[in-house]
Order: C-alpha cells, then structure tokens, then sequence
C-alpha cells in the first residue's frame, strides 16, 4: 500500500472484510490507523459495500453481490485467459488449448495452432473426454475421489487407444501423481500419435474451473520434450488462474 493513497487503504480495508470483521483486526492487517479503519468502514456503510454485524463489527455489505453480479454476467473466461494462451503458444510454438469443465467432459473454448506444418485435428466447441486427455486428468485430479468415481459411473472409462487407463482404480491411482506434479501428461491415449501436457485453473472460489495444454504429434515432440515444457503449461495455468481471480497459493 503507497503512503498517503486513501484510495489504497480503503480497498485495502474493503478487501480485509471478507474476512475480518472487527476494527482491531482490519487494522493490524491492513497496516492502517483503527481511527482511519473506522472512517473507511462508515463510508462504506453509507455506500452499502459494508455494513454492521450488530456485535461491534463489520461484514461484507449487500452492494458487494449486486456489483459481483453484475461483473460477473460480462466475465469470459476465454477472454481473461487470452493473453496467457497466447504468450505460452509464443514460448513453445506448439498448440494451445484453454477448456473449461462442462458437466462429465470439458469443453474446447480457445485454441491457438501451433507454428508446426501440420494442424491438430481439436476446435473450439470440441468436448473432451477427462479420463483420457491432459487438460481432462488435470481436472479430474482436483476434485473429490467420490465425485471422480461418480463421473466415471455415469461416463465408464472407455479405451480410446492401447495406452489409456481403462480402469476406474488405475485412473485413480494415477491422478494422485498429476495432482503431486502440478500438470498431466496425455501420452496417446486419447488419440494415437498425439501427446498433450495440460494443468489445472481454477476459479475465484478456488475451485477448478478446467484446463490449459499445448498439444503436438509424437513424431515431433516425444515424452521427454513434453515433460520439459510442463513447467511452461503450469506458469500459463496459474497466470489464468489469477487472472479469474483464484486465491493466490
């Protein structure tokens, strides 16, 4: 917070609200006076982004929803993601992919073909099965072990190629590892001759929201190559992250 900005303290006390309630508190994190504390909390009282818990403190007020509300009937996440997508598909050349979870699949929303001379065969609108792509087992891998055997009750795991995990338990077993790397490999098996990397992004309330990935044929990047451009996928995922307004982790 810059010295002196009043318009940096009360964003700051604003943003402490959501989670502070008391005048002491607000101000031992916001680093501000209580007596400047308390003159922020009554302007946004009278503007009704905060009000009083009747106990002596404050809380969230009911213009916070209604301005979220709004905010968030225009928010895009395709468009909050473009400018990561873009610089990941600058850094590594490859095919980038930005989907997003749409019930038992996910959903190609973006994509930027790659400087290679062929083409992938995704588009957006494409879905996506979870079990068998990148940008599907980095989904899968953070959610709850019930809700995963849950979509594969209803969907099955069906082998696309001979490489894919067709067992619930192996599926399992495996997204332990993605969720401990950061990032999941898709090593033909979902299409034979193409490999993914892909990472999770998540939403504001820090839940995951679907995926990023760069995609390549076999005989141009092998599994070792992947494997060192995960690192890329996973600055580019929480850049997006971020930018949907994930808590910062």
């Amino acid at each position: 917070m810059r010295e002196g900005s009043s318009i940096d303290k009360a964003l700051a006390v604003l943003e402490a609200i959501a989670e502070h309630h008391r005048v002491t508190d607000i101000a031992a994190v916001t680093g501000v006076s209580k007596s400047t504390v308390h003159r922020i909390l009554q302007s946004l009282v009278e503007w009704g982004f905060a009000r009083s818990d009747g106990a002596g403190g404050y809380e969230p007020g009911p213009r916070i929803l209604t301005l979220a509300g709004r905010v968030m009937t225009r928010f895009d996440p395709a468009r909050q993601a473009a400018s990561a997508l873009r610089a990941l598909h600058e850094r590594t050349g490859y095919t980038t992919h930005f989907a997003i979870r749409s019930g038992d699949e996910a959903v190609y929303v973006d994509k930027l073909e790659g400087r290679r001379p062929y083409q992938m065969p995704s588009r957006v609108g494409m879905s996506l099965r979870l079990h068998c792509t990148a940008i599907g087992k980095a989904i899968l891998a953070h959610l709850a072990e019930d809700e995963v055997r849950a979509i594969a009750g209803r969907t099955g795991v069906p082998r696309q190629t001979p490489a894919t995990l067709a067992a619930e338990d192996d599926l399992i077993a495996h997204l332990a590892g993605v969720r401990s790397a950061g990032y999941a490999i898709d090593d033909e098996e979902n299409v034979p001759g193409i490999l993914c990397v892909g990472a999770p992004v998540f939403d504001h309330t820090g839940q995951v929201l679907g995926g990023i990935s760069i995609s390549a044929l076999a005989m141009d990047l092998d599994r070792s190559g992947l494997e060192a451009l995960a690192p890329e996928v996973v600055k580019a995922a929480r850049e997006v992250s971020l930018a949907l307004g994930a808590p910062v982790g």
